[in-house]
Protein backbone atom coordinates (compact mmCIF):
# COMPACT_ATOMS: atom_id res chain seq x y z
CA UNK A 1 0.00 0.00 0.00
CA UNK A 2 1.18 3.28 -1.15
CA UNK A 3 1.52 5.89 1.74
CA UNK A 4 0.88 9.98 1.16
CA UNK A 5 1.80 12.07 3.75
CA UNK A 6 -0.05 15.71 3.96
CA UNK A 7 1.90 18.34 4.99
CA UNK A 8 2.08 21.48 5.32
CA UNK A 9 1.68 25.00 7.53
CA UNK A 10 -0.79 24.62 10.47
CA UNK A 11 -4.11 26.44 9.36
CA UNK A 12 -3.94 25.66 5.66
CA UNK A 13 -6.77 23.12 5.41
CA UNK A 14 -5.00 20.23 5.64
CA UNK A 15 -7.75 18.10 7.81
CA UNK A 16 -10.54 19.59 5.24
CA UNK A 17 -8.07 17.85 2.77
CA UNK A 18 -7.67 14.80 4.19
CA UNK A 19 -11.54 14.28 4.69
CA UNK A 20 -11.84 14.92 1.45
CA UNK A 21 -9.75 12.39 0.25
CA UNK A 22 -10.59 9.49 2.72
CA UNK A 23 -14.35 10.19 3.20
CA UNK A 24 -13.31 11.06 6.97
CA UNK A 25 -14.83 13.71 9.31
CA UNK A 26 -11.56 14.34 11.32
CA UNK A 27 -11.97 18.06 12.77
CA UNK A 28 -8.76 19.21 14.25
CA UNK A 29 -8.05 22.41 16.61
CA UNK A 30 -4.61 24.36 15.91
CA UNK A 31 -4.06 26.42 18.78
CA UNK A 32 0.10 26.52 19.42
CA UNK A 33 1.00 23.38 21.16
CA UNK A 34 -2.33 21.25 20.71
CA UNK A 35 -1.93 18.79 17.56
CA UNK A 36 0.70 16.79 18.08
CA UNK A 37 -0.29 13.74 16.72
CA UNK A 38 -1.44 12.43 13.09
CA UNK A 39 -4.23 11.12 11.62
CA UNK A 40 -4.22 8.14 9.31
CA UNK A 41 -7.14 7.12 6.86
CA UNK A 42 -7.68 5.69 3.21
CA UNK A 43 -7.99 6.11 -0.78
CA UNK A 44 -8.92 3.34 -2.76
CA UNK A 45 -7.53 3.54 -6.24
CA UNK A 46 -8.32 1.83 -9.42
CA UNK A 47 -5.67 -1.12 -8.96
CA UNK A 48 -3.93 0.55 -5.63
CA UNK A 49 -5.11 1.68 -1.94
CA UNK A 50 -3.26 4.12 -0.32
CA UNK A 51 -2.98 5.45 3.39
CA UNK A 52 -2.89 8.70 3.69
CA UNK A 53 -1.27 10.04 6.73
CA UNK A 54 -2.33 13.64 7.96
CA UNK A 55 1.03 15.24 9.73
CA UNK A 56 0.94 17.78 12.34
CA UNK A 57 1.34 21.27 10.62
CA UNK A 58 5.03 22.47 10.58
CA UNK A 59 7.07 25.27 8.98
CA UNK A 60 9.92 24.00 8.56
CA UNK A 61 11.97 20.41 8.43
CA UNK A 62 14.04 22.33 11.36
CA UNK A 63 11.39 21.82 14.19
CA UNK A 64 10.99 24.28 16.97
CA UNK A 65 8.20 22.37 19.24
CA UNK A 66 6.65 18.89 19.59
CA UNK A 67 4.08 19.12 16.62
CA UNK A 68 7.09 20.12 14.10
CA UNK A 69 9.05 17.16 15.56
CA UNK A 70 6.43 14.54 15.30
CA UNK A 71 5.89 16.02 11.35
CA UNK A 72 10.08 15.93 10.70
CA UNK A 73 10.10 12.20 12.06
CA UNK A 74 6.82 11.11 10.32
CA UNK A 75 9.17 12.14 7.50
CA UNK A 76 12.10 10.67 7.26
CA UNK A 77 10.59 7.48 8.53
CA UNK A 78 8.41 7.30 5.77
CA UNK A 79 11.04 7.43 2.88
CA UNK A 80 8.96 5.81 0.15
CA UNK A 81 6.07 8.18 0.66
CA UNK A 82 4.14 11.05 -1.78
CA UNK A 83 3.99 14.27 -0.33
CA UNK A 84 1.33 16.09 -1.06
CA UNK A 85 2.44 19.80 0.62
CA UNK A 86 -0.88 21.97 1.17
CA UNK A 87 -0.36 25.34 1.54
CA UNK A 88 -2.20 28.42 1.51
CA UNK A 89 -2.29 29.94 -1.71
CA UNK A 90 -2.54 33.68 -0.41
CA UNK A 91 0.35 32.90 1.68
CA UNK A 92 2.66 31.35 -0.83
CA UNK A 93 5.58 32.51 0.08
CA UNK A 94 4.98 31.26 3.79
CA UNK A 95 4.21 27.32 1.91
CA UNK A 96 7.27 27.10 -0.22
CA UNK A 97 9.85 26.96 1.67
CA UNK A 98 8.48 24.49 3.73
CA UNK A 99 7.60 22.74 -0.05
CA UNK A 100 11.16 23.92 -1.33
CA UNK A 101 13.07 22.13 1.94
CA UNK A 102 10.94 18.56 1.27
CA UNK A 103 11.64 18.49 -2.57
CA UNK A 104 15.26 19.32 -1.60
CA UNK A 105 15.58 16.42 0.45
CA UNK A 106 14.23 13.96 -2.85
CA UNK A 107 10.77 13.63 -2.03
CA UNK A 108 8.03 13.09 -4.98
CA UNK A 109 6.12 15.60 -4.55
CA UNK A 110 2.24 17.42 -5.73
CA UNK A 111 1.74 21.38 -4.99
CA UNK A 112 -1.91 21.60 -3.10
CA UNK A 113 -2.63 25.73 -3.69
CA UNK A 114 -4.98 25.06 -1.19
CA UNK A 115 -7.49 28.10 -0.45
CA UNK A 116 -7.29 29.33 -4.13
CA UNK A 117 -10.62 31.17 -3.24
CA UNK A 118 -9.20 33.23 -0.99
CA UNK A 119 -6.11 34.33 -2.84
CA UNK A 120 -8.95 35.48 -5.75
CA UNK A 121 -10.37 37.25 -3.67
CA UNK A 122 -7.15 39.10 -2.64
CA UNK A 123 -6.35 39.36 -6.26
CA UNK A 124 -3.24 37.66 -6.14
CA UNK A 125 -1.85 36.34 -9.01
CA UNK A 126 -0.03 33.26 -9.53
CA UNK A 127 0.93 31.74 -12.65
CA UNK A 128 0.74 27.79 -12.02
CA UNK A 129 2.57 26.39 -15.14
CA UNK A 130 5.55 28.71 -14.27
CA UNK A 131 5.63 27.32 -11.37
CA UNK A 132 5.02 23.76 -12.71
CA UNK A 133 8.32 24.32 -14.73
CA UNK A 134 10.18 25.96 -11.87
CA UNK A 135 9.56 23.22 -9.24
CA UNK A 136 9.17 20.15 -11.98
CA UNK A 137 6.32 18.76 -9.80
CA UNK A 138 2.11 19.10 -10.12
CA UNK A 139 0.78 22.08 -9.14
CA UNK A 140 -2.82 22.31 -8.46
CA UNK A 141 -5.22 25.07 -7.53
CA UNK A 142 -7.65 23.28 -5.05
CA UNK A 143 -10.19 25.03 -2.88
CA UNK A 144 -10.69 21.59 0.02
CA UNK A 145 -14.12 23.16 1.48
CA UNK A 146 -15.11 22.84 -2.03
CA UNK A 147 -13.60 20.20 -3.30
CA UNK A 148 -12.06 22.22 -6.55
CA UNK A 149 -8.71 20.86 -8.12
CA UNK A 150 -9.16 16.96 -6.25
CA UNK A 151 -9.73 15.74 -9.54
CA UNK A 152 -6.37 17.24 -10.34
CA UNK A 153 -4.87 15.81 -7.25
CA UNK A 154 -6.40 12.10 -7.39
CA UNK A 155 -4.70 12.44 -11.20
CA UNK A 156 -1.49 13.23 -10.03
CA UNK A 157 -1.68 10.31 -7.27
CA UNK A 158 -2.75 8.05 -9.62
CA UNK A 159 -0.27 9.20 -11.87
CA UNK A 160 2.86 8.59 -9.16
CA UNK A 161 1.62 5.19 -8.48
CA UNK A 162 1.51 4.12 -11.87
CA UNK A 163 5.07 5.03 -12.82
CA UNK A 164 6.23 4.21 -8.79
CA UNK A 165 6.87 7.17 -6.50
CA UNK A 166 10.87 7.49 -7.12
CA UNK A 167 10.22 8.24 -10.92
CA UNK A 168 7.07 11.13 -10.00
CA UNK A 169 9.89 13.63 -10.19
CA UNK A 170 10.60 12.96 -14.02
CA UNK A 171 6.91 11.74 -14.98
CA UNK A 172 4.50 13.68 -13.24
CA UNK A 173 5.52 16.90 -15.52
CA UNK A 174 2.86 15.70 -17.99
CA UNK A 175 -0.31 16.05 -16.29
CA UNK A 176 -1.95 18.95 -17.32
Amino acid sequence: MKKILLMGNPNVGKSVFFNRLTGANVIESNYPGTTVDYTKGYMKGNSEDFEIIDVPGTFSLEPKDKAEEVAVKMLEEKKDALVICVIDASKIERGLYLALEIIERGYPVVLALNMWDVAEDKNIQIDIEKLKSILNIPVVPTIAISGKGFKEVVLSIKKAASVGVKEIMEKVGEIK
